[in-house]
């Protein structure tokens, strides 16, 4: 069941099936795409979505914004086909 403010970890494992992960991270996902086509701020999405301090921790950070907007792309295109 998808939470409606779940933590996220800095990266997730890939894999070409939806994961428990996946589940628990769907609004989230949809949350990071709504973002990005409002084409709003990566930092200030990280900070709302993903509990993340750009500023702190730049790097870290990006890489966590970039592997969760992947798999959210990912879910979208390929992922709900899998279940």
């Amino acid at each position: 069941m998808a939470a409606l403010d779940p933590d996220v970890a800095d990266d997730m494992p890939w894999s070409d099936s939806v994961t428990a992960y996946d589940e628990r991270h769907l609004i989230t996902y949809l949350s990071l795409l709504d973002a990005q086509s409002e084409c709003a701020d990566w930092k200030e999405v990280a900070r709302i979505v993903l509990h993340r301090d750009a500023a702190a921790e730049p790097g870290r950070t990006r890489l966590c914004w970039e592997a969760h907007l992947r798999r959210a792309t990912w879910m979208v295109e390929r992922g709900y086909h899998t279940r």
